[in-house]
């Protein structure tokens, strides 16, 4: 078994030689080595590791792989290791979830004998590097690593090839709102609306300003015009959540005049404020309003 070791006064040879070896990464994730022996394992004999990384699995991205599985067979194996009278999942959920929804009775497999650290650090170290994660999900792999290794951000940083500043930035977000870490775990919101957001202080407002981001499908420079402008009004109309009557009369003038549009309804009297971006923007805005 290969020692993963991680020394607590620093990287040593351990995480960051293991991450930044492509050979020995290859050598634990890939089908091509020949000194495995690739076995067909009973798909109902196979459960995922509990504590893995990746948590969300998008359904259509699951479908099309099922799809390419049923036509073209499973090329590459996942990899397993031995638990009592089953096997764990160690790398290629994704492939083993895919092939289960059409039924497949037997998968392909390798089978390592891996201790539940080493099945951890492997399961890390490939949904990090090889796998698409999420935002939540990568700022989540991060902060495991350095809770268990003891590592600070510049070394994890170095071990994985990112900067400080990205590690930081991706692990602040895990302290937005949970409304709004969802959110971004669903993939409605991306890594630089988040990174806005956190500009927010008040949760609240957070949740608000992401929900109004995703009906108006902003981009992550019009989000930070957005929280600047907001930043701006008073603080009971800040981000303020409409009934949902009110949002979609709203959402239908912003669609009709192709502008940003606020309702802002108050007891006795209330406005309409339209934005509009230099001297055409408004002839047009005005030839729309009194056709």
């Amino acid at each position: 078994m290969i020692d993963l070791a991680i020394k607590k006064t620093g990287l040593g040879k351990g995480l960051s030689a293991l991450i930044s070896d492509k050979a020995v990464v290859e050598n634990l994730l890939s089908e091509e080595d020949k000194h495995d022996k690739i076995e067909h394992i009973a798909i109902s004999l196979i459960e995922p590791k509990k504590d893995q990384p990746r948590q969300y699995f998008d359904d259509e991205s699951l479908k099309d792989l099922a799809t390419s599985i049923e036509k073209n067979g499973l090329i590459q194996p996942i990899i397993l290791r031995k638990k009592g009278e089953t096997y764990e999942i160690v790398a290629g959920e994704r492939r083993w979830r895919a092939a289960k929804s059409i039924n497949i009775k037997e998968i392909p497999a390798i089978v390592r004998d891996i201790d539940e650290e080493g099945a951890a650090k492997i399961s890390l170290i490939e949904n990090i590097q090889r796998e698409n994660l999420n935002p939540i999900e990568e700022a989540t792999a991060y902060r495991k690593l350095m809770e268990d290794y003891e590592l600070k951000q510049d070394e994890l940083g170095e071990a994985i090839g990112k900067s400080r500043v990205y590690i930081s930035n991706s692990i602040r977000l895990l302290n937005l709102d949970e409304r709004v870490v969802q959110f971004l775990y669903e993939g409605k919101l991306t890594a630089g609306h988040g990174k806005v957001l956190l500009g927010i202080e008040d949760k609240e407002d957070q949740y608000n300003a992401a929900v109004r981001i995703i009906n108006l499908g902003l981009n992550v420079r019009e989000t930070e015009a957005e929280v600047k402008e907001a930043k701006g009004r008073p603080k009971k109309k800040m981000f303020k959540a409409k009934k949902p009557y009110l949002q979609e009369i709203e959402d239908n003038l912003m669609s009709s005049l192709g502008t940003k549009v606020y309702l802002n309804p108050g007891r006795k009297k209330g406005k309409i404020e339209i934005e509009y971006y230099g001297d055409e923007d408004l002839e047009r805005l005005i030839d729309l309003l009194t056709k």
